[in-house]
């Protein structure tokens, strides 16, 4: 039984350190990514709504008069 219970926790170590191995270097690739460029930064939606605004000023001035 004891035979057993060694060679049970041996081969879990083992495990542990074969998995510790393989992904530590993937962890490690995955945070010096550099972070990705922003595909917005907010002028273009506020360009957008200011458009928007004018058009509707530009019919209701048309409407008005």
């Amino acid at each position: 039984m004891a035979i057993s219970k060694v060679s049970s926790s041996v081969l879990f170590t083992v495990v542990v350190l074969i998995l510790t191995v393989f992904t530590l270097p993937m962890a490690r690739a995955q945070s010096a990514a550099p972070a990705p460029t922003p595909t917005s930064d907010g002028t273009t939606i506020d360009q957008g709504i200011a458009y928007v605004l004018m058009l509707v000023a530009l019919l209701l001035t048309y409407l008005i008069h």
